[in-house]
């Protein structure tokens, strides 16, 4: 009796095939415009330190820095905004 199964469970086999097919949970960090939003944040840090606060040693790091996430900023945000574009249109 200890070896049977009810008939409303399913097998392990059934279980992996279910577990596979399922999506991932969503979390915040899927959203598309979260790298853009965190690369806007950290330019702007950059740039207060480099150009507000040049008293460091240093301000030339924070101001090539500034420069080179504020362009992948401005590029992750226009991708984002063509890929919703694409979707949106059914493309």
């Amino acid at each position: 009796m200890a070896d049977e199964k009810p008939e409303n469970q399913p097998t392990p086999e059934q279980q992996s095939e279910g577990a596979a097919g399922d999506a991932p949970p969503s979390t915040p960090f899927d959203n598309p415009y979260f790298l853009p939003g965190l690369l806007f944040l950290l330019a702007l840090w950059f740039g207060y330190d480099g150009w507000f606060n040049p008293e460091m040693e240093w301000v030339n790091f924070n101001r090539y820095g500034f420069g080179v996430l504020m362009l992948g900023a401005i590029y992750f945000t226009l991708q984002n905004v063509r890929d919703a574009r694409r979707a949106r249109d059914g493309d």
